[in-house]
């Protein structure tokens, strides 16, 4: 029965019954031992009706243990696996030890689409109790799908204890009881004989007594009824005083377990660190034998029997199937702490002669008292198989704890390192460089591993500290893989110079691929060729099949000038990277992917993809990574001409990499508060920004912002009839471009020219501007050449020429969502004498950022597993986001869909309008 809990309980019947409705949602009960919280989830988990019920509890002997949780809870539903895409079938198969390996995102996918899976069809409702203690591996993919459960027919319910931090989740508070429903609770107790150690309790609780018991025990009311149990009737009726303290104080239970006998303490000590019950009898049969034999203990073999009978009595835990279960956690807190250390250390001992692997190395580890190598290579062992399952941050508990346990100090130092990496891998940056920093200690005068050390800072600092601190600790290395990674940072932070000299030290390495990429990068910018390098490199992009390589290919591509043959090797990278398993790196990759399709113009796509990546990678603690994404957000707000948007999210990411001297996000950051001012219009303001984007320096600016964004820039100063600047700026876009062959940078450099050109034309717009249209196959870029012709033309006093190119604009701006742009270009064709026509395919315009994705994958011909696979989510999602889509859209079918989303994607020419 349940007192004063109408808040609580109101808070877990709405969770349950946005899930039975179809939104699904999660709800942390957070508070003290004691308080209430598995009695909230107890009943929480009685009043779904029909629902299923999935259950797990952290046990803090298993709180290192990878997916021991995770285990325990999907055990009910293995036998739905098969319905889920491939790699994340392959994923939760691997973090259960079905199968040979998985990653962590692909797993985190995997348990989502299984809760969806178990929910059907009455709904699920699944309840972890004890969270603080849940281990790391079970706890990332739980709240990975608890933050993902808006489709899904789940109520995900978590009781954590204190101040535990539960990222993204809300939560009640459970305190104590107040004073009315306290009163209930003890006016409803009733007399009971609590075995060894416990009054019988009997008699009226006065009023002043009740209220003195609330303040005392902050109404817990574990608290309350263990200590009203142990209370005489004349201290419960105020005739007599309360003892001071009372009974069991905050350990509540500590009488209780000292009253027991020394064989049932034992037995107790035993079960307090592994349930299984035949394990702790045997284990505690072995010590019993073994206290025997030095005469500690009388009791003899075969003790345990009546131990175990002796504690189930005394109410602190009782023997059910297979496992031993304290009556509270508090009870086996209580029992661990009493125990001499040495007994804790005898207990570990003897459960390491009875298990084996993982649970063998951590009693190992407990029992060791001192460093002790055998011990150590059982736990990185253990760790081996925690990473290879996907179990990051467990590896790198067990590493951290090999490490101690290491005599030798290389050793210790190489353990360090890779707990170090599990650590970054696992979401943990803080922790991943405390253990570096730990194992720089150690490493000593070993030069290979010091080197290896300062690569891994580098890299650390690069994803979430000083890009300029990691190009100097990177600029040291020996190794080609170490000065690219310094030649990357470089990049991040806008640095040439840097980026030239490190192009020069990777010239005495031997021709290859990675060579040639760093080596041609930092002779363009040396302007001393370097272009039959960055061409010879992009002869090899067939050969690549690692994402990391065709983000260097894009880089190449980049600085030849092809931007669109750069995004193109970035979608295939953003791909490979999904269903690779490319752990730690997706959410960065990412980031080029949302800007990649957002300079395609396809700014839903770009928004879907760059929310996603910063999800993932606030999730992975990649700071400079989650700034990367805010920026490109800013930049598809601008756009869309959604200013308070685009100022909010440039000023959140201007915020994390102007102290972290990332300038290539800081320069994205500014370039969208420029577009912004560009697209509505603003052509003075837009002009100073672009000039201010030029002359930042390394850290606040980058080289490859000014030149992608040069096209831009010189429409905004010849907007702002600044002509000078505009030459001067396509003066240096020629020299950039000069050895780029794709058609699309073509086509950029003829308009630029036909802009600058244009107020020098007597009869008309230069013929540039109709070349650029020509060589265009970027329909945004397209749409922009043609609404700059469509005004010169009407201008020129041909409207019916103009007409043709500002209906292409038009319809191009309103199917990408580019208000302002399609706002000008529908001004100016009512200028030029024609109302504007709702555009082709505006029934895609409807369609939400993840709705419009889910639409292009299945124009591409994927099934919804793949699609699930693809996106990290379960394939109900996918069916669910199909079912809202049909409707808006008027069809009913996934040919329909493709055949919509395959005209919205065709590059609309003035051609079509004729």
């Amino acid at each position: 029965m349940l007192y004063g809990r109408t808040v609580e309980i109101a808070a877990l019947d709405d969770v349950i019954a946005r899930a039975l409705g179809g939104s699904g949602s999660a709800l942390v009960l957070r508070g003290e031992a004691g308080v209430g919280k598995t009695a909230l989830l107890d009943l929480a988990a009685s009043r779904g009706g029909a629902m299923r019920v999935l259950r797990t509890t952290g046990v803090e002997p298993e709180s290192d243990l990878a997916f021991a949780a995770l285990h325990q809870l999907l055990r009910p539903v293995m036998g739905l696996l098969d319905t889920l895409p491939q790699p994340q079938r392959d994923a939760v198969r691997g973090a259960l030890g079905l199968a040979a390996s998985g990653d962590r995102f692909l797993l985190a996918a995997g348990v989502l689409s299984l809760l969806a899976e178990a929910a059907v069809p009455d709904g699920l409702i699944c309840v972890v109790d004890d969270f603080q203690w849940v281990d790391r591996a079970s706890a990332d993919a739980l709240l990975f799908a608890a933050r993902r459960l808006g489709t899904e027919r789940v109520a995900m319910l978590l009781a954590v204890r204190g101040d535990t931090p539960v990222k993204g989740l809300p939560s009640v508070n459970v305190g104590g009881l107040d004073d009315d429903a306290a009163a209930e609770l003890l006016s409803a107790r009733t007399p009971m004989n609590g075995g060894a150690g416990r009054a019988q309790a009997g008699g009226a609780v006065s009023d002043r007594v009740r209220r003195d018991l609330v303040v005392l025990t902050g109404g817990n009311p574990l608290a309350l009824r263990e200590t009203v149990g142990r209370l005489t009737p004349g201290q419960l009726a105020g005739r007599e005083p309360l003892p001071d303290p009372l009974p069991g104080g905050r350990q509540l239970f500590g009488e209780q377990v000292a009253a027991l006998s020394a064989p049932a303490r034992l037995l107790a000590l035993v079960a307090a660190v592994e349930g299984d019950l035949d394990l702790v009898l045997r284990a505690a049969d072995r010590l019993g034998a073994s206290r025997t034999a030095l005469g500690v203990n009388r009791a003899g073999l075969g003790a345990s029997r009546a131990a175990l009978d002796e504690l189930e009595s005394a109410g602190l835990a009782t023997a059910s199937g297979a496992h031993v279960r304290f009556r509270h956690p508090l009870v086996r807190s209580a029992v661990y702490e009493s125990a001499a250390p040495a007994t804790r250390r005898e207990a570990h001992a003897a459960l390491a002669e009875l298990t084996d692997g993982d649970r063998r190395a951590r009693h190992l580890a407990e029992a060791a008292l001192g460093p002790d190598e055998a011990v150590a290579t059982a736990l990185a062992e253990s760790a081996a198989r925690a990473r290879d399952r996907g179990g990051y941050g467990d590896a790198a508990t067990a590493l951290a704890r090999a490490a101690e346990l290491t005599p030798a100090p290389l050793t210790r130092a190489g353990r360090l390192k890779d707990a170090a990496v599990n650590a970054w891998l696992g979401g943990r940056p803080g922790q991943a460089e405390s253990l570096l920093a730990e194992a720089r200690e150690h490493a000593g005068s070993d030069a290979a591993l010091s080197m290896e050390l300062a690569q891994l800072r580098g890299r650390f600092e690069l994803n979430s500290g000083d890009a300029a601190e990691a190009v100097r600790i990177l600029r040291a290395g020996k190794s080609l893989s170490m000065l690219a990674d310094a030649a990357e940072a470089a990049s991040y932070v806008g640095d040439t110079a840097a980026i030239v000299e490190i192009g020069r030290q990777a010239a005495a390495f031997p021709k290859g691929f990675l060579r040639d990429v760093v080596v041609g990068i930092g002779a363009m910018l040396d302007g001393a060729g370097g272009h039959d390098l960055l061409r010879r490199a992009l002869g090899q992009v067939a050969e690549l099949g690692e994402p990391a390589e065709l983000m260097w290919a894009s880089a190449a591509a980049s600085y030849l000038g092809e931007a669109d043959l750069a995004a193109e090797l970035i979608e295939r990278a953003g791909r490979l990277a999904r269903m690779s398993g490319m752990v730690g790196q997706l959410p960065v990759v990412l980031e080029f992917v949302a800007t990649a399709e957002r300079i395609a113009g396809r700014l839903a796509e770009s928004q879907a993809i760059a929310e996603e990546g910063l999800e993932l990678a606030r999730e992975a603690g990649y700071t400079n990574t989650v700034a990367a994404h805010l920026a490109n957000l800013a930049v598809v707000a601008a756009l869309r001409g959604e200013e308070e948007a685009c100022r909010r999210h440039a000023r959140d990411a201007l915020a994390i990499v102007i102290p972290h001297r990332v300038g290539m996000r800081a320069g994205t950051a500014a370039y969208a508060l420029a577009m912004l001012d560009l697209g509505l219009g603003r052509y003075a303001a837009a002009h100073e920004r672009f000039t201010a984007i030029v002359a930042a320096g390394p850290g606040a600016g980058n080289p490859t912002v000014v030149w992608r964004s040069t096209p831009d820039r010189i429409e905004a100063a010849m907007g702002a009839g600044d002509r000078e600047a505009a030459l001067a700026a396509l003066e240096a876009y020629e020299r950039w471009s000069a050895h780029a062959g794709t058609p699309e940078s073509r086509a950029l450099l003829a308009r630029c020219r036909a802009l600058v050109a244009a107020d020098d034309a007597g009869d008309g717009p230069p013929a540039a501007f109709e070349e650029a249209l020509r060589l265009h196959v970027n329909p945004f870029e397209s749409a922009r050449t043609g609404l700059l012709l469509g005004e010169r033309l009407r201008r020129a006093q041909r409207p019916g020429e103009a007409r043709r190119h500002l209906r292409a604009a038009y319809e191009t701006f309103q199917g990408a969502g580019a208000e302002p742009w399609a706002r000008r270009a529908r001004g100016e064709l009512r200028a030029a004498g024609e109302s504007a026509q709702a555009p082709r395919n505006a029934a895609l315009d409807a369609l939400t950022p993840q709705e419009l994705r889910i639409a292009g994958l299945v124009a591409d011909g994927l099934s919804s597993k793949e699609i699930a696979a693809q996106l990290f989510l379960s394939p109900r999602t996918v069916e669910y986001h199909l079912y809202k889509i049909y409707p808006k859209l008027g069809i009913g079918t996934r040919t329909e869909l493709a055949r919509l989303v395959v005209l919205r994607k065709a590059p609309v020419t003035p051609q079509d309008m004729l």
